[in-house]
């Protein structure tokens, strides 16, 4: 929040040349170390007195108005939530606004949801929409609402607009959480404004809110529950349910004697972490226990959110990452999930981190601190990338540093790749990640395992499986160059992956579904992915039936030995700093990924001849 005063006393700030936007912008450089963009600036010279000035002819001079407030656990912000009293209740009552300074808007195309004005390139939300969403968000987040969620309304006020000019973005239904006025409708604004504050003081109420905790509510976490129930029956054996209750008596533990302690959850591929993580979220919102799910990897984390709130949007706001936790109070949350914790960073800071953020303050401490009870679910061999350090050591570390417990849990049964313990081994063996050798596969009835002479015999393999129903997906080692960016004149992805006269595309890059292939975070699990070459960072916390994988130049068999070679390597993320051991390590990490992806059986090629003849020795 930039700044708090009643509307009386922001109104004779406005009638004071310069005033409020010189406050607002001092403490914006403050808050956020760099200026604000010049369009905030023109919100905050025509649109908060076009507010304070409709507030105090209502007669609500008294009510407090809250500028620029962020909503917990995002960069969002509310232009302005006004708290006061209830004029019927007298119950703490809540407005938030969104201002806008637009003449004019027009829905889009097929979807009022979005809008389109001539000033702006592309669609954005239509601003009832909007509005709803902060409501609905802060309801879910806001421990002083918890009790109260019906005190909450939110309006957008388009006081520059016409009835006429703005006629269209009415298509979307209005309820109490979003409404809209216009600068013809500023009489019924006033009159909404009456309904919903009184000719009180709102100091009191704006206290309650900014020292509400940020969690999840009670209502949010019985819609999860539900979901995550529908969704899935887990039945977790042994050290599964092992780890399950070290956690639930962990919960136990710090509400009794309000003692933290850690817990580490360590497993190889498909030994059932993710599955560890929904049973306890699922139990633990069913029992009222606030708790968040946090991961490093965008495609897991999105994958997450459609999965268990695919019908219920408001249950994707469980689901974070882990640099949300920056600003986030001390034990605020009784449990935080962090799942393929492999992904944890040495700082949260990246360069969109606001200055006053950029402490230095370790990753893992500030997850620690968010919760009473911190879980990390990890497998140490899938660190594929430069400043990732999520390892059971390191976290023991962070712990004792911190004076806390740590309890640490070994998933030894895996149920990926048809369940064999004997084909995980093989793999670490082969890539010699915890120093064996390569030995010659024996099949144990479990899982199928192949090698292929060419790219093409690998993907007509897969496609033979496909239409057999069974799923499949091609991954790489990152030795090709990967195009970001695609053009609009472009009528097909672009075939980076190139192999003699077998060319494919990454899978694609981004957010957005394009060209028929689906956005990035889906490929692992959207059937239109097949036909696109994965790379780690996508493939990585997934499973499908057939796996097949295309083993670069970046390692390769040389007479008795894998060799590294560290210029064949496309990989944005290895630097200069990035020393020869770790590149070593995490190209072989990034073949231990890939090789373990398959629930059924996995097929092999290798650019390399030599390579090629040294698996085909190994895989009958």
């Amino acid at each position: 929040m930039l700044f708090r005063e009643s509307a009386a006393s922001l109104a004779n700030r406005t009638r004071l040349e310069g005033q409020l936007v010189e406050l607002l912008t001092e403490n914006f450089l403050y808050k956020h170390r760099h200026r604000p963009q010049p369009s905030e600036v023109r919100s905050w010279q025509r649109s908060i007195p076009a507010l304070t000035n409709a507030l105090v002819e209502a007669g609500l001079g008294e009510v407090e108005m809250l500028l620029e407030y962020a909503l917990p656990l995002t960069s969002k912000r509310a232009d302005v939530i006004l708290a006061g009293v209830h004029p019927r209740t007298g119950e703490p009552s809540y407005v938030v606004v969104e201002l806008k300074q637009w003449s004019e808007a027009y829905p889009a195309e097929n979807d009022p949801l979005l809008c389109r004005l001539d000033s702006y390139p592309g669609p954005v939300l239509n601003p009832i929409e909007q509005v709803r969403g902060y409501c609905d968000y802060l309801i879910s987040f806001n421990g002083a609402l918890e009790r109260i969620p019906d005190s909450v309304a939110g309006v957008a006020y388009l006081h520059n607009a016409t009835d006429f000019g703005v006629a269209g973005l009415r298509a979307v239904t209005e309820d109490d959480r979003g409404r809209m006025f216009t600068g013809d409708q500023r009489g019924a604004f006033l009159g909404y404004l009456r309904s919903k504050l009184a000719a009180k003081p709102g100091a009191e109420a704006a206290d309650a809110l900014l020292q509400g905790k940020v969690r999840p509510s009670r209502q949010l976490m019985t819609v999860a529950a539900e979901e995550v129930r529908n969704r899935e029956q887990f039945v977790l054996l042994d050290e599964q349910r092992l780890a399950y209750e070290t956690v639930m008596s962990a919960v136990r533990e710090a509400r009794r004697s309000n003692r933290k302690q850690v817990v580490i959850v360590a497993g190889g591929p498909g030994s059932g972490k993710s599955v560890i993580a929904l049973s306890l979220l699922g139990d633990l919102y069913r029992r009222g226990v606030p708790t968040l799910h946090a991961t490093g990897s965008q495609s897991f984390t999105k994958t997450m959110r459609k999965v268990v709130g695919a019908r219920k949007p408001e249950v994707q706001r469980l689901f974070r990452y882990f640099n949300s936790f920056m600003e986030a109070e001390p034990n605020n949350l009784d449990v935080l999930v962090c799942d393929e914790a492999h992904r944890l960073r040495k700082t949260s800071a990246n360069r969109y981190t606001k200055a006053a953020l950029r402490t230095g303050r370790p990753q893992v401490a500030e997850l620690m601190d968010a919760a009473r009870v911190p879980v990390f679910l990890l497998d140490q061999h899938q660190v594929v990338r430069p400043g990732e350090m999520g390892t059971v050591e390191q976290i023991q570390d962070a712990a004792a540093e911190l004076g806390l417990d740590c309890t640490v849990v070994e998933l030894d049964s895996q149920f990926r790749c048809g369940g064999s313990d004997a084909y995980l081994r093989w793999v670490v063996d082969l890539l010699g990640v915890e120093g064996g050798s390569p030995s010659t596969w024996e099949p144990d009835g479990k899982v199928l395992l192949s090698t292929a002479d060419s790219p093409q015999e690998l993907e007509d393999f897969l496609t033979a499986r496909r239409s057999q129903g069974y799923g499949a997906r091609m991954s790489a080692g990152y030795c090709w160059k990967w195009t970001t960016k695609i053009s609009p004149s472009m009528h097909t992805l672009p075939t980076d992956v190139v192999i003699g006269d077998w060319a494919r595309p990454w899978n694609l890059y981004g957010d957005r579904a394009l060209l028929g292939a689906p956005p990035a975070p889906l490929w692992a699990t959207d059937p239109a992915g097949f036909g696109q070459v994965g790379c780690v960072y996508t493939a990585q916390g997934f499973e499908y039936d057939w796996s097949g994988v295309i083993m670069g130049p970046d390692l390769v068999w040389r007479t008795d030995r894998w060799v590294t070679v560290r210029t064949a390597s496309k990989d944005p993320s290895f630097t200069k700093a990035t020393s020869d051991e770790d590149v070593d390590r995490l190209i072989r990490n990034t073949y231990k990924v890939l090789l373990t992806r398959g629930m059924i059986g996995t097929v092999v090629y290798s650019t390399d001849a030599e390579t090629r003849e040294k698996l085909r020795s190994l895989i009958s």
